[in-house]
């Protein structure tokens, strides 16, 4: 079965910090791109993040340039997110996804073959 597991999520003081994991079952990363969604309620989902298969290429949005440092292991199939420095503007449930197409596209969620079913992140005191 082809998925996409995300764990790491959980409650954080603003500051504080979180590694959310992005773990691919069913088939191999080698050639996927993948990208970090987020999507907080009454707000439309955004693209924060994405490294290319081969981690020769980073993005960020501007939101989180500088906060946050997107990572991957091929070798253990998994990709992973550093989340810095967070505030309660982080809130959001997150989400990673992966593509085969040039990561060139990828702040756009149709680029994308696969995704998981999301962590919640909540930043709060």
């Amino acid at each position: 079965q082809v998925q996409l597991e995300e764990s790491g999520g959980g409650l954080v003081q603003p500051g504080g910090s979180l590694r959310l994991s992005c773990e691919a079952f069913g088939f191999s990363l080698d050639y996927y791109s993948v990208g970090w969604f987020r999507k907080a309620p009454g707000k439309e989902r955004e693209a924060i993040s994405c490294i290319s298969n081969d981690s020769g290429n980073t993005y960020y949005s501007n939101t989180v340039a500088g906060r946050f440092t997107v990572s991957r292991d091929n070798a253990k199939n998994t990709v992973w997110l550093q989340m810095n420095s967070l505030k309660p503007e982080d809130t959001a449930i997150y989400y990673c996804a992966a593509t085969a197409r040039r990561e060139s596209d990828w702040q756009v969620a149709e680029t994308y073959d696969y995704w998981g079913q999301g962590t919640q992140v909540t930043v709060s005191s």
